[in-house]
């Protein structure tokens, strides 16, 4: 067996979206969702092209812009209350420990979310290992390394 090291991560942090220039953003970490979600409003297809507006108006990093994508795609995903929802899902980029990676994110309404995203096993495997008792690891600068078999 190859011995892989992975960073640990806590059930919460603060991260940037450089691609989509958002800085001190909270995530929560949900290792029982496959995808990772960010919370979206007003998400509309035009002529083949998505727009949409992260976070919304009451988010206090809120920033009054509407992004457009021409590379997304549109696939169904089973939430957490069990509906089956179409999403959009896009590619960018997710900044941790001072590294980009990069991360598919599907695009939905979660305003009432405490957190506006969440980070899902998809993401998560092969580079992290979760400890839910930490919290803004990234953040805080706080990089610990473990060996796995």
């Amino acid at each position: 067996m190859k011995n892989t090291i992975r960073t640990l991560l806590g059930r919460t942090d603060i991260v940037s979206f450089p691609l989509l220039e958002l800085r001190g953003i909270a995530i929560k970490i949900d290792t029982g969702a496959y995808t990772s979600s960010f919370h979206c409003h007003s998400i509309v297809e035009d002529n083949n092209v998505l727009i949409c507006e992260f976070l919304d108006p009451l988010h206090h990093k809120y920033v009054e812009r509407k992004f457009t994508f021409e590379e997304y795609k549109q696939k169904n995903v089973k939430s957490s209350n069990g509906r089956i929802e179409s999403r959009y899902f896009i590619k960018t980029k997710i900044s941790l420990f001072k590294k980009r990676y990069i991360i598919d994110l599907s695009l939905t309404e979660r305003g009432t979310m405490r957190y506006p995203v969440l980070v899902g096993r998809k993401f998560l495997s092969r580079k992290f290992i979760v400890d839910t008792s930490k919290s803004n690891l990234s953040y805080e600068g706080i990089i610990i390394k473990i060996n796995t078999i």
